[in-house]
């Protein structure tokens, strides 16, 4: 069954915009009629309100409501109607190319240092996460979860479980708060849902809204309904979101120094991308892979779980995921992981569309790829990097052959 969300707080914010487009341009006259659907989004979001307690959106907007209140000495008593306000006149923020340099990261924050190092943070599937550091994991992070949290922006995530009785979860919501940056831009918060990925920020601008950098971010659709690609020129950061099939994948390149941009260090480990998932909510990826490869179907998360679907085997998984997939690295096993899993076709191609981001977004092209590590051999048995046990072995052998015959 479909999972949507009560919380129409996405709705309350289009109304708005669409009733105030070009309300920053009305003279005094016309400031009532501007209160008038300042107090019809207060009203939408009070109707959401029971529904929406958990939505970083819907509280984004209910401060704003307050302070655009404030700002505009408006009454919270009054009419509501919907007044036509007038469009955007051309030359609006929304259309701004010129940036003050603050507003431009490798302008601005290295004007006396060396070139930025960036990061690379995706999660996407059932759902699998890329950390800042490469590492990769597979995960239970049933319900929401945060996925960055630094001094610039937040991301939380929200998983659900992709078949009634299992454990199977994949990304359903997710949210993402900008927060206002000097003469950059304003607050904005871009959320989507299944089903409903926006080409706009929650209150239906493109860009960083009235300040003079607001152009340092902006939205663009590259597919429309399922892919939409998000510019942070001010922190040097690019953001894409999919929908691939029912679900959401998120994959961003940060700055190192944006990522470590923390004002409580004690609390940095608490987002997904830089540290991982909790130890207890890890999958051990290697042993189920193995049971898939064994059974020919997946033993997940437990022995109590239902059986998952049978829609194919392991051989049919890996033919399917090879299509799309042909080297057999971490991508290609949450490939057939997935579809042994879930039985979804769709999810061999959030792994395809996850990688094709890997390859756009991270900056060391030698790291795309990644491979389980072998196992730690015991203190005093290392063997060579990149060399095969067996080799090594043999290797050994005939030196002592070598020895004796000397």
């Amino acid at each position: 069954p479909a999972v949507t969300s009560p919380c129409k707080i996405l709705k309350c914010n289009s109304e708005f915009w669409a009733a105030t487009s070009g309300s920053h341009h009305l003279g005094a006259e016309e400031a009532p009629e501007f209160c008038t659907a300042l107090r019809a989004y207060a009203h939408c979001t009070r109707r959401t309100a029971r529904t929406c307690r958990g939505d970083l959106a819907y509280h984004s907007a209910v401060h704003g409501i307050d302070d655009l209140m404030v700002q505009h000495n408006c009454s919270k008593d009054g009419p509501t109607s919907q007044p036509r306000l007038r469009t955007l006149p051309p030359g609006d923020s929304q259309e701004r190319s010129d940036s003050p340099e603050i507003c431009h990261y490798e302008k601005s924050f290295h004007k006396h240092s060396a070139t930025p190092n960036y990061t690379h943070c995706g999660l996407f599937g059932d759902p699998h996460l890329r950390t800042f550091t490469d590492t990769f994991q597979t995960c239970k992070v049933q319900g929401a979860w945060p996925l960055i949290d630094n001094n610039y922006l937040n991301v939380q995530v929200t998983n659900t479980p992709v078949l009634p009785g299992s454990s199977a979860t994949a990304t359903s919501k997710l949210t993402i708060i900008f927060k206002s940056f000097q003469e950059c831009v304003d607050q904005k918060v871009y959320q989507a849902e299944m089903d409903e990925l926006p080409a706009a920020f929650a209150d239906g601008s493109k860009n960083g809204g009235d300040k003079h950098g607001a152009n340092s971010l902006k939205i663009t659709e590259k597919v429309s309904g399922q892919h939409i690609e998000i510019q942070a020129k001010y922190i040097g950061t690019t953001i894409v979101v999919r929908q691939v099939g029912r679900y959401l994948t998120f994959a961003v390149r940060m700055p190192e120094e944006v990522v470590n941009a923390v004002e409580d260090r004690d609390s940095q480990g608490l987002y997904l991308c830089l540290r991982g998932c909790p130890l207890n909510q890890q999958i051990d990826f290697q042993a189920i892979r193995s049971a898939q490869a064994t059974e020919g179907r997946a033993r997940r998360k437990g022995p109590s779980l239902p059986a998952p679907p049978e829609a194919f085997t392991y051989e049919t998984a890996m033919a399917k995921c090879r299509e799309k997939l042909p080297v057999e690295d971490l991508y290609f096993q949450s490939c057939v992981f997935d579809l042994l899993t879930t039985g979804d076709v769709n999810f061999m191609l959030a792994a395809y569309y996850a990688f094709e981001d890997v390859k756009m977004l991270h900056s060391n092209k030698d790291k795309l790829h990644l491979y389980e590590r072998t196992r730690e051999l015991a203190p005093g048995n290392t063997a060579p990097t990149g060399t095969h046990p067996t080799l090594w072995v043999a290797l050994l052998c005939l030196s002592q052959c070598w020895l004796c015959l000397l």
